[in-house]
């Protein structure tokens, strides 16, 4: 088991009793994604963490596969869809670098609160595209904080050495729709509450990719 996944094993527990930092926000970013589902389609979540919005989306989709690194936060997502009696989801233990998908397989691919903690945002999000059928949807929210907490930004590889934090990306918002719009995507739409707020974006692959 490689350093992250026992970072987010360790904190698994504490992380799933956590509510949400801002339910509102929350709110409206499932009812957005909403608005793009179809009962037919396949969905690919990855940094599903204890699968709460998987669980959410499910009864809007055809077949949810959620990864995440961490066996305890998808043991806990496993145990949360049993409670609620939700069929359609398999979760699995898994890292988007090395996850094999086919090409154009996928209607929708979801990304939450993870492009920031990858080694490579720009790899992935272009393995993302591969994977999606033309007219496919990635939908993500992102922390892009690489215009503000600059002291955290200082402090932040002694604390990942200490295991105190994960590896943690900095870039801007600007950064990250660059990043969409080079690997080919459009972006559809583009929310933040606040400047040191996550970026909630959907981002479409164009019919003729």
């Amino acid at each position: 088991m490689d350093r992250r996944a026992k970072f987010w094993n360790r904190i698994a527990n504490r992380y799933a009793r956590q509510p949400v930092a801002d339910e509102a926000a929350y709110q409206k970013k499932l009812q957005v994604t909403r608005e793009y589902l179809r009962p037919d389609m396949e969905v690919l979540e990855f940094g599903c963490g204890t699968g709460s919005t998987a669980i959410v989306h499910a009864p809007y989709v055809k077949h949810i596969r959620a990864i995440d690194i961490s066996p305890k936060m998808i043991q806990i997502a496993r145990d949360k869809a049993k409670a609620a009696n939700i069929g359609n989801i398999d979760f699995d233990c898994a890292a988007i670098d090395d996850f094999v998908q086919p090409d154009e397989s996928l209607d929708v691919v979801m990304g939450h609160s993870i492009l920031h903690l990858l080694e490579d945002r720009d790899e992935a999000i272009a393995k993302i595209h591969r994977m999606l059928k033309p007219g496919g949807i990635f939908v993500s929210s992102t922390a892009c904080i690489g215009e503000t907490m600059k002291l955290f930004k200082l402090v932040a590889p002694a604390l990942k050495f200490l295991g105190v934090i994960p590896l943690v990306r900095f870039f801007t918002p600007k950064e990250l729709e660059d990043s969409m719009i080079s690997a080919g995507f459009i972006i559809d739409h583009n929310w933040q509450t606040g400047k040191d707020k996550a970026v909630f974006m959907v981002a479409l692959k164009a019919e003729n990719a």
